[in-house]
């Protein structure tokens, strides 16, 4: 080296990039500090991910998969209990998709608006409190013991969950210097989160409504018509929407955000969500279509990317999935408006959920899960890429087959449709089986040897 210097008993090299770096005792304890927080914050991240799997899995994906066998057995649309729906509903988008958001909340928001750390416990309580309260209400909806009690404790707990998570991540000031000018995405995130609010809060509402007058713990079909739309439109889509336009711009190679075509799309899909909740199907529909036409617009996903995607550790074709994804959702919506006009349509109107649902959200969750939460977990890689590409491949063919059956079959179009229903449940279950086993051994793997902490670096 063309300079010398001494070295105390106290300072520490360490090696980054093959260049020897001295550090003192204060730095060398400062990054330690920060190794072992972010350890703590990857171990709280993964406790997120495998409680969802979970969900996804028996509370969800299982059950769903019996009531649709049981339906096509029945050939009759409501030959299943509206609890039993409403279970597997709650435990698909609150107790996986939800519990995914949170644990990824807690690991990713701070940083990314440069807030001083929360509290872990904060996130252990919250995870705690949520669990129970969905474990509370999938036990209500299913065996209808002491249900008058549970339901509501559940939505509570559940309410007093996302307040603990919405005060460790939003709540704090910047670590250092003035505070960084939100981004667009960030006002998306927001309206995400007050959706995921009103989502509660009505949860919780109804069911003390229940508990008081009602003779079961089901929703009545008319209030869970509109609660559906602020659930998956008001909450899980604008969240969907706030990170694809923080991430996938440069996971994919895009051309630069249109911010304010964005923050319209967002405007939109409020007003959407509000003629929905008041019963203004048609207007809903048409409100919620455009929104989704200017959040594609604003991502411009579909228009000539300007860098190649960057698809290392995952499978090449993890951008066409991406782009498979928003097609579902903009499938999703025009269902939406023909269900909104065609009356009774209980099989269009099923179709368009499970296009949003499926099609989108549980498509966007196996492609960009599979891209950041290896990373995010401790700097894990990816099982299998091939197994990545299969679950994805029968995602789409299993959502494809159930959309048009739906409509073929609970709309008395043709009669052999209803032999389709289970066909494609069971394509689903493999699919969201083989994702949760991806990301399981993903996990147990051992990480990315890291040559120092100077390179422990997430895109």
């Amino acid at each position: 080296m063309g300079s010398s210097r001494g070295v105390g008993d106290g300072d520490t090299m360490i090696t980054d990039s093959q260049k020897p770096v001295w550090l003192d005792d204060k730095t060398k304890s400062v990054m330690d500090r920060a190794i072992l927080r972010e350890q703590s914050l990857s171990r709280l991240l993964m406790t997120y991910i495998f409680t969802g799997l979970v969900f996804m899995l028996l509370p969800g994906t299982f059950l769903g998969v019996w009531n649709l066998i049981k339906i096509s057995n029945q050939e009759e649309a409501d030959s299943i209990a509206p609890a039993w729906i409403q279970a597997h509903g709650h435990a698909q988008l609150f107790g996986w998709v939800a519990t995914f958001i949170l644990g990824i909340g807690f690991y990713s928001i701070p940083k990314l608006r440069k807030l001083k750390p929360f509290a872990l416990w904060e996130g252990w309580v919250c995870w705690a409190l949520w669990v129970v309260g969905v474990t509370m209400r999938w036990f209500s909806n299913i065996y209808p013991w002491q249900w008058r009690i549970l339901m509501p404790l559940s939505a509570a707990l559940e309410v007093l969950a996302f307040l603990i998570f919405f005060q460790a991540v939003a709540s704090h000031r910047p670590s250092h210097g003035a505070p960084k000018p939100w981004e667009s995405w960030i006002f998306v995130v927001i309206a995400a989160t007050l959706g995921l609010l009103a989502s509660l809060a009505l949860n919780l509402g109804a069911s003390i409504q229940l508990a008081l007058h009602a003779s079961s713990p089901a929703f009545p079909h008319e209030f869970d018509q509109r609660y559906l739309i602020v659930s998956t439109w008001g909450f899980l889509v604008p969240m969907v929407w706030g990170f694809s336009s923080r991430w996938l711009t440069v996971f994919m190679g895009l051309k630069p955000l249109r911010g304010y075509w964005l923050l319209i799309a967002a405007g939109l899909n409020a007003a959407g969500v509000v003629a929905g909740f008041l019963e203004r199907f048609t207007a809903a529909g048409v409100f919620l279509f455009g929104a989704a036409l200017m959040a594609v617009g604003a991502i411009r996903f579909f228009e000539p990317a300007i860098r190649p995607a960057k698809t290392i550790h995952v499978h090449p074709s993890f951008p066409i999935f991406i782009r498979i994804a928003y097609g579902w959702l903009l499938i999703a919506a025009l269902l939406g408006i023909w269900a909104s006009r065609a009356g009774a349509a209980p099989g269009i109107w099923g179709a368009s959920r499970h296009a949003l649902t499926v099609g989108f959200i549980a498509a966007m969750v196996f492609s960009v899960g599979q891209r950041i939460l290896p990373s995010f977990c401790g700097m894990r890689v990816l099982w299998s890429t091939k197994l990545m590409l299969v679950m994805l491949v029968l995602l789409m063919i299993g959502c494809t087959l159930r959309v048009t059956s739906e409509i073929l079959a609970y709309q008395n179009y043709v009669a052999w449709a209803w032999n389709v229903l289970p066909v494609s449940a069971l394509i689903e279950l493999t699919a969201v089986t083989l994702f949760a086993v991806n990301l399981i051994v993903t996990f147990l793997r051992p990480p990315v040897t890291v040559t120092s902490p100077l390179s422990m670096t997430v895109e």
